[in-house]
């Protein structure tokens, strides 16, 4: 079962495919009575996720198909394997194939791009996190599949965690300032955690009992010496690495020892999948 934000999230997208004309190509040429089988597989080797969201475009389209899922969420698979098996009218299927396939095809996107950079970190203590940048309306799927891929989710919104970032700082006159204003006005029901860019502002950070630091837009050499400085100062301290991480950065990016690296990679960066749908009818 899926929330109901998410069936209106799937009410939108059909609206957007269908415009309150329907599908005219299926309802022109596809008898009304035919019956179909739907597969849909793999086109390449990926890690699956968003199998609920296209279930609920099949059950939104035609609540007699019947859509079966072959895998689990979060399951690494080949190409050529099904992912899931559809029965029900032709039109329907048909109808609901494009939208069924871009959920699929792009959360299937972010755990395959989430599974590279866990794998590309593994070993080094180091968990790579999500960020912010989302396509309105897929956030709690994209973080889902962010999960799946074995990567981990920075906060959700603006509501759940204080970070306070460069303009905040620039706003409020400096770390101290903001993060006095921070304490004031709330008693630690939510982290704080606060961007810094320099050794003084670090060592502020520090100490105002910030709860998480952000170092933000380091190279490695600076990023160790700063990750050195605050390990020495509060060895507890949560450090995350955070601006222009890649694939290709994100190791050197674990080994300087901070704790979490956070990319936008994870979610806008990730490539296409290529997945497909094949229909079988019964006349």
């Amino acid at each position: 079962m899926i929330d109901q934000a998410s069936r209106e999230l799937v009410r939108r997208a059909l609206a957007e495919d269908l415009a309150g004309y329907g599908d005219v190509t299926s309802e022109f040429t596809v008898p009304v009575e035919l019956r179909g089988r739907g597969v849909i597989s793999a086109r390449e080797d990926l890690v699956v996720a968003g199998l609920p969201l296209a279930q609920s475009v099949m059950e939104e389209i035609d609540q007699t198909a019947v859509f079966e899922r072959l895998v689990d969420e979060g399951a690494q698979v080949e190409d050529g394997v099904a992912l899931a098996r559809i029965e029900g009218p032709a039109r329907a299927i048909l109808t609901a194939e494009r939208t069924m396939l871009n959920f699929l095809m792009h959360l299937c996107a972010v755990a395959t791009q989430s599974r590279r950079f866990a794998d590309a970190v593994a070993g080094t203590g180091a968990k790579v996190v999500d960020t912010r940048k989302t396509i309105p309306g897929l956030r709690a799927w994209e973080k889902q599949a962010v999960v799946h891929g074995g990567c981990g989710n920075h906060r959700f919104g603006l509501f759940d965690m204080v970070l306070v970032k460069n303009n905040h700082l620039e706003a409020a006159g400096g770390v101290q300032a903001a993060l006095e204003r921070v304490r004031e006005a709330q008693s630690g029901y939510v982290k704080v955690e606060v961007e810094v860019e320099s050794e003084a502002d670090l060592r502020e950070a520090l100490a105002c009992d910030a709860d998480v630091i952000m170092l933000d837009n380091q190279d490695p050499g600076s990023l160790r010496e700063l990750v050195s400085i605050a390990r020495g100062l509060r060895p507890d301290i949560l450090l995350e690495a955070s601006g222009r991480v890649s694939l290709e950065t994100v190791r050197t990016v674990a080994e300087t020892g901070v704790d979490l690296i956070s990319t936008s990679a994870l979610t806008m960066g990730a490539p296409p999948v290529d997945l497909g749908l094949s229909l079988e009818v019964g006349r």
